[in-house]
C-alpha cells in the first residue's frame, strides 16, 4: 500500500495530536523596552550537557521576531491555576500583559508570577521545519517559584485538564 499519494487533512492531523496530552508554558522574552510572549505547549527537553531545550513556533508567529532578536527567553512552566495567562497568551496584541506579575530573571527576561518553574535561555540554534520553527535555548539558570499551585497547566484533545493526583 502506498502512502506517499496521500493527503492528511489538517484537521485530523490536528485531532490526533490532540490525543497527546502536554503541558502549557508561556515563552517571554524583553526587548526595546519591552515585554514580549507566547502561549506554547510544543516544548521539551533536548540535551543535558549541555542543558538544551526546544520549542516550536509558527514561522508567522508576530512575538517570535522580537525574541529571536533579544537572543534570549524564558520558558514559564504554567501551573493549573493558570489558565487565564495561557489563554491571555495565546492572543495577539499588548493586552497580553494586562494585569501579569512578572520580575526580571538573570538574563533580562520576565519570569511570570506563579509559574512552577522556569528556565532562564539564550538561542543556541533555530530550524526551519515546514510552517514552524524549532528553537533550540541552552539553559543558563533555572528555579521553581513559590507558586500556590503545585500541579501543572495541562492540555488534551482540546482543552485543559488536570492530572487527577497530588504531586508529592
Amino acid at each position: 500500500m502506498s502512502f506517499a499519494s496521500t493527503a492528511i487533512e489538517p484537521s485530523r492531523f490536528r485531532e490526533a495530536l490532540g490525543h497527546y496530552a502536554s503541558g502549557i508554558t508561556v515563552i517571554t522574552s524583553y526587548v526595546d523596552d519591552e515585554p514580549v510572549g507566547f502561549t506554547c505547549q510544543s516544548f521539551h527537553s533536548v540535551s543535558m550537557n549541555p542543558p538544551l531545550v526546544s520549542f516550536n513556533v509558527m514561522a508567522s508567529s508576530y512575538s517570535y521576531p522580537k525574541i529571536r532578536q533579544a537572543g534570549r527567553f524564558v520558558v514559564n512552566i504554567l501551573s493549573n491555576a493558570q489558565v487565564r495567562i495561557s489563554n491571555q497568551f495565546a492572543q495577539r496584541g499588548a493586552a497580553k500583559w494586562h494585569d501579569v506579575e512578572w520580575r526580571p530573571s538573570p538574563l533580562g527576561n520576565p519570569i511570570i508570577a506563579g509559574c512552577l518553574h522556569w528556565l532562564d535561555c539564550e538561542i543556541h540554534a533555530e530550524h526551519t521545519a515546514g510552517d514552524h520553527l524549532i528553537v533550540i535555548g541552552e539553559v543558563k539558570a533555572l528555579n521553581s517559584q513559590e507558586a500556590v499551585a503545585t500541579q501543572p497547566l495541562l492540555y488534551f484533545k482540546g482543552q485543559y485538564c488536570n492530572l487527577g493526583v497530588s504531586a508529592g
